[in-house]
């Protein structure tokens, strides 16, 4: 269940994140979504933690994954650069993240 929760952290997080890019053309209506967003977001995270995740695992996922598909979805979005060094960048993350959970062994 707390990989569930979890999951449900790192898409409210990301999807507020983008609202919050929307923003600047429409700020009334991307406000209330980025609020939204961000509580359900810190919710879910909250509820990954109490499910017994570790701090370090749950929320290194949550801030690696926000990292990477905020970067990716703002190229296919908002046609953002994403140059060789961003792949790598993300690349570092994900390996990062990777030794974190193997680390934990959870």
């Amino acid at each position: 269940m707390s990989w569930l929760f979890l999951t449900l952290a790192i898409i409210l997080e990301v999807a507020a994140t983008l609202s919050l890019r929307m923003a600047v053309a429409s700020r009334r209506v991307w406000y209330v979504a980025v609020a939204v967003g961000y509580i359900l977001a810190f919710t879910f995270l909250s509820a990954a933690l109490s499910t017994g995740m570790p701090l370090g695992v749950a929320y290194g996922m949550w801030t690696a994954l926000g990292v990477v598909l905020t970067a990716l979805l703002g190229r296919v979005l908002f046609k953002e650069p994403f140059t060789p060094v961003m792949w790598l960048g993300v690349g570092l993350i994900m390996g990062g993240v990777l030794l974190v959970e193997l680390g934990a062994g959870y």
